[in-house]
């Protein structure tokens, strides 16, 4: 329990009323439960979505449920989408990606990117079907956070600090199966087959990323993790959009 509360401390801005004890390598242990807080989370769009549609067009709904997100989640992966677009951006090898991603400012192909991001994954949602929207919900978030789980463990870190040295030197094999499990069972009980589908896709897309920043970079950071999982968190809507 603790483990999963202090999930919630990093991935939301979930006020909670009481401090976790956080310890060094607690965060990287604390992935084995990341597929459990994006559950909570999308269980929170669930029931504002109950909430709104009711009352909203089906466009305009969505659009708030994409905006509570950023808000949920303190918008903390989409920062890390905007700096690896201006990394991606700027001229030079692998010391200056990293010196721009550090950078707190964000430039014009990081907003350009945010902003593409942002309503790819408005439009992925709108076109799912009303039928499974809030299977939906659930499941986009839950691997989109097995996404980040995967892509931390084993992984080399590009930098001496930061999040991403945090969370790899405290990831390992368990970590990523417990979480696998998690996902693998939201994935099935949610959508079926169609979820196992999305779970492969969210896998090979994972995977694919990883190995191109690791290759650029030397290993990966947390603005990488963010940028993955926004990256996931549209294909995995796009593909529950698509499959019968």
């Amino acid at each position: 329990m603790r483990l999963y509360l202090i999930t919630l401390q990093f991935l939301t801005i979930i006020p909670l009323p009481f401090n976790t004890r956080c310890e060094n390598e607690d965060l990287g242990r604390s992935t084995a439960f990341f597929p459990l807080a994006g559950l909570t989370i999308g269980a929170l769009l669930v029931a504002l979505n109950w909430l709104i549609a009711p009352w909203l067009a089906r466009p305009l709904t969505d659009a708030l449920l994409i905006t509570a997100l950023a808000a949920v989640t303190g918008a903390l992966h989409l920062d890390g989408l905007a700096d690896v677009c201006d990394g991606l951006a700027a001229r030079g090898g692998r010391e200056r990606f990293l010196a721009v991603m550090k950078d707190s400012h964000v430039g014009a192909v990081g907003a350009v990117g945010l902003v593409l991001g942002l309503l790819l994954k408005w439009q992925a949602l709108l076109a799912v079907p009303a039928g499974h929207k809030w299977q939906a919900l659930l499941l986009f978030l839950v691997l989109a956070r097995f996404g980040q789980v995967q892509t931390i463990v084993f992984a080399r870190n590009a930098r001496q600090d930061g999040l991403g040295l945090a969370m790899i030197s405290g990831a390992g094999i368990v970590q990523l199966l417990a979480a696998w499990l998690l996902a693998l069972a939201g994935s099935w009980l949610l959508l079926g087959t169609g979820g196992l589908v999305v779970l492969f896709a969210v896998m090979i897309s994972t995977w694919l990323l990883k190995a191109w920043f690791q290759r650029r970079l030397g290993g990966i950071t947390g603005d990488v993790i963010g940028c993955i999982n926004e990256l996931n968190e549209i294909l995995a809507l796009i593909v529950i959009s698509v499959i019968p």
